[in-house]
């Protein structure tokens, strides 16, 4: 290993490896330094503006459609036409940019493999650099692995899935990177060196750069990426629309803003996604003043209640209105080897998935391979032969409005709920502590977005000293004894073992801290960087 502090402009506070080195040449630093020097000012001036916005809603105001953007919604337009082979996305899987997942994944019976550099990732300095050559790899059709317990080989099939790369938002910094003292944005970073490394051998296969773009909030960060996506064309000469991009609409000011975000990226532009774990989070955190917005416990909180119906709806309608595709969201459930069970949960998907193609999704998630050929069955039934559900206007509809998108969800507040979101969140920071961003938790593939909601909720219940079903005010008292209580139920679930080897005491700590405080923490994801 050799010691790498000072590289090029950057000052790195890992060693490299020669493999790490091999990443960051001097081209691709060249490259990075370029975007760094001209977007990080406008990125900290926009998450300087989400703070100002949220301070509104927190003051009693609430998200809603923007008067001043009215003649872009209401005008005629379309998002430039998208390749071939994007045109076709009716079944996605995702997953961390881990190697042997990566191999499964391009090998599954999908269309699509997202590759996941944020909430299905820890990110950890080894874990982001290693999935930068393996993505390269695996774009060069070269990628293999070999379990190093069982010996069992990994390859590459015929025809893998299509690949695209999300990287991480705006708010998270790549603290190993340095430049003049300050932590680098890790969404430059992801996205540069992806582009940089992959560029040549995706033009030689007749396709694109793809992005999957994460968390944006308002159409001044789409107008920031458009900016990062011309400029990237421009540095390395190559025509407008080689990047296209797909951005997850998963915070609630974004759903009042959809179809502002798909014009300022009109050029490279493909679709929008439901990222609905996410969105229920934003709605908690957006929210989080309003008494009156306080949702039940996440279990009951599907898509048929009426915010979430509200937002699919208007999502499918606006897109295919401009031309772009509509993506719906994630099944994370886990196939059972209990074929009872396993029967229940595939009944589940099907329902789940019924829904979103009667609507008019273009696409879907899933979380686990085994869940493909339920999902394939559904396609056939609403798609069939046609790549896409373009066609479908939903021009009928009545309009969607900010009642629909913001009204309050029915359900009860359980012990059980309570209980269940600790445990939830308990395992999955640890896991994230221990290096590991994507994780099976009672039969749900589990990444940051569903932490996230169990411990929000948990806060916002404190805070607005709501009761559960029993009658009893959820306090920070009752969550510290419930988070005793159920931190021994883990421990026994898990084992000594492992309870022993992985950060438990530090997830405890961790979550303690956020769902305690006074101030909503935004992203557990922050705070827990520190202990990377």
């Amino acid at each position: 290993m050799t010691t790498a502090m000072q590289l090029h402009t950057f000052q790195f506070t890992q060693s490299l490896t020669s493999a790490q080195q091999a990443i960051l040449t001097p081209e691709a630093l060249d490259f990075l330094k370029a975007l760094v020097e001209e977007f990080t000012p406008r990125r900290d001036s926009l998450l300087r503006a989400r703070l100002a916005e949220q301070a509104r809603y927190d003051e009693g105001d609430l998200p809603n459609f923007s008067e001043r953007t009215q003649s872009i919604r209401e005008s005629d337009w379309t998002v430039a036409a998208i390749p071939k082979d994007l045109q076709k996305r009716h079944l996605e899987i995702t997953g961390p940019v881990d190697r042997k997942m990566i191999i499964n994944a391009l090998n599954a019976d999908v269309d699509v493999f997202m590759a996941d550099f944020e909430d299905a990732q820890s990110p950890t300095w080894e874990g982001m650099i290693q999935g930068q050559i393996n993505l390269r790899d695996a774009n060069l059709g070269t990628i293999s692995h070999t379990d190093p317990v069982s010996g069992k080989q990994y390859a590459l099939k015929p025809n893998p899935a299509l690949l695209i790369a999300r990287v991480r938002g705006l708010h998270l910094p790549e603290k190993h990177v340095l430049f003049k003292g300050t932590p680098i944005p890790g969404a430059l970073f992801d996205f540069a060196l992806y582009f940089f490394h992959n560029l040549r051998v995706r033009q030689q296969n007749n396709s694109g750069v793809y992005y999957y773009i994460p968390k944006l909030q308002h159409h001044e960060e789409a107008r920031w990426w458009s900016d990062v996506f011309h400029f990237t064309e421009q540095y390395f000469k190559v025509p407008t629309g080689t990047i296209r991009c797909t951005v997850l609409i998963e915070t609630l000011p974004a759903v009042f803003q959809m179809h502002e975000i798909l014009h300022a990226l009109k050029e490279h532009i493909v679709g929008l996604n439901c990222g609905r774990w996410d969105y229920i989070f934003s709605y908690i955190k957006t929210l989080k003043s309003h008494p009156d917005r306080v949702l039940p416990d996440r279990q009951v909180v599907t898509m048929e209640q009426p915010f979430l119906s509200a937002y699919s709806r208007l999502l499918i309608q606006t897109c295919h209105r401009r031309g772009a595709l509509a993506m719906g969201g994630m099944a994370a459930l886990i196939p059972s080897k209990d074929a009872q069970e396993n029967d229940k949960i595939l009944a589940k998907v099907r329902a789940d998935k019924e829904l979103e193609f009667r609507n008019g999704h273009d696409g879907t998630w899933i979380a686990h391979p085994g869940l493909a050929p339920t999902v394939r069955d559904v396609v056939a039934k609403y798609i069939g032969d046609y790549p896409n559900q373009l066609h479908v206007l939903r021009d009928s509809d009545a309009p969607i409005t900010q009642a629909d998108l913001l009204e309050p969800s029915q359900g009860e507040r359980t012990e059980a709920g309570m209980r269940t979101n600790i445990r939830v969140a308990l395992q999955y920071i640890a896991a994230w502590l221990d290096g590991k961003g994507c994780v099976p938790i009672y039969g749900l593939m589990e990444d940051a977005a569903t932490a996230e909601i169990s411990r929000t909720s948990i806060w916002q219940w404190i805070q607005h000293e709501k009761t559960l079903h029993d009658g009893r005010i959820v306090s920070k008292e009752l969550f510290r004894q419930m988070l005793a209580e159920e931190s021994q139920v883990v421990a026994e679930e898990v084992g000594a073992e492992r309870w022993e080897q992985e950060p438990f005491a530090k997830a405890i700590e961790l979550l303690d801290a956020i769902t305690t405080a006074d101030e909503l923490t935004d992203f557990l994801t922050l705070p827990g960087y520190e202990f990377l």
